[in-house]
């Protein structure tokens, strides 16, 4: 009976603990949205922020710049972090992977080739007008590739590591392809593809925040409802399936679910590379596997990751905004190197 009791008391010692770090990553996530309002060509002060975003007084033009510039670009780092972060923790869950991510997968890849379409050979895949030509074609061309990894994990026989492998060959493919139209570019089209590829948050709007963040919430919804059949996943198909999981239904969902996602996400702000590894990475190491954390955790440490680059792409180079994929990559290397040693010691 003692050690039944101890049992309890350790776990409710570790959930309340898992819970205090979710609520210092929610603040940390709230602060470094308030410096990215902050910061920009002029610096607001953080008093005369808040007194604009909860009055709506502030001087000269500050209450538009901060209302109508600066506010949608600082939540849609907050989102579309959170959105790879959450397609990086399923991924690597159903696949069992700690490398595997949307953007190792070739989504990010194909999206990029779905924008050079529209930006080297005017190619307007959905029809739609000329001004979301590009975010219209990189958004069909991921989906594309997850509907092509979603019908290869329908094959007899597949497996995560085959499905890894598929994505990785879906990488290069889609990446020659975009080399082919680079090649035949002219200067000004080629140096808006590459400035595309390097990710960028500075045409952010109300309306695309708006979209990715309902799409983030109800995947988030979905996600959550399946909280102890994906934390399942983590054990080999076979012990899953003998606890009630239908392991090939539910990595197809989890597929659709994160595709769309990156999707959505990446036809926006161009290639934001390694966060999908990096932030379930870090969350792993808080939370460990039970889904009721590691899913909120990754979400957070990825809108954190994003936010944290974009105010650090506005601060490496005086009145200079660099573009978020490169900070981002920079940042997400040595976690990505840190993970492939992981895995060599698991082996």
């Amino acid at each position: 009976m003692k050690f039944n009791i101890f049992r309890a008391q350790s776990y409710e010692g570790l959930s309340l603990r898992r819970r205090i770090i979710m609520a210092l990553l929610l603040l940390a996530v709230l602060a470094s949205l308030l410096v990215n309002v902050m910061l920009g060509s002029s610096q607001i002060p953080l008093r005369e922020v808040l007194s604009i975003l909860f009055t709506g007084v502030g001087e000269q033009h500050n209450p538009m710049i901060v209302r109508q510039l600066r506010l949608p670009m600082a939540l849609m780092a907050v989102v579309v972090g959170a959105a790879l972060g959450v397609g990086g923790c399923e991924i690597q869950t159903i696949l069992k992977s700690s490398i595997a991510s949307p953007y190792t997968l070739g989504i990010t890849s194909a999206a990029s080739f779905g924008a050079a379409l529209g930006l080297i050979v005017n190619t307007n895949v959905l029809q739609v007008s000329e001004a979301a030509m590009v975010t219209g074609n990189a958004f069909a061309f991921a989906l594309l590739a997850s509907a092509l990894i979603y019908g290869f994990s329908r094959i007899r026989g597949s497996n995560s590591g085959t499905i890894i492998l598929f994505g990785i060959a879906q990488n290069f493919l889609f990446g020659a392809l975009t080399m082919v139209l680079q090649y035949i570019a002219d200067d000004e089209d080629l140096q808006s593809l590459v400035f595309w590829n390097m990710g960028s948050l500075l045409k952010a709007t109300w309306s695309k925040f708006f979209i990715v963040a309902a799409v983030l919430a109800l995947s988030l919804a979905l996600l959550m409802s399946r909280a102890w059949e994906l934390t399942a996943m983590t054990l080999d198909d076979t012990k899953a399936r003998s606890l009630g999981v239908d392991t090939a239904r539910l990595r197809k969902l989890v597929i659709l679910i994160t595709s769309l996602l990156t999707a959505v996400a990446v036809s926006f702000v161009g290639t934001i590379g390694f966060v999908g590894i990096v932030a379930p990475h870090i969350a792993r190491q808080m939370s460990g596997e039970d889904q009721r954390y590691f899913l909120p955790m990754s979400a957070l440490v990825g809108a954190l990751v994003v936010s944290v680059a974009f105010a650090l792409s506005k601060l490496v180079i005086p009145n200079v905004v660099l573009p978020i994929g490169l900070v981002t990559s920079i940042i997400g290397i040595p976690f990505f190197l840190a993970a492939i040693f992981q895995k060599m010691r698991w082996n």
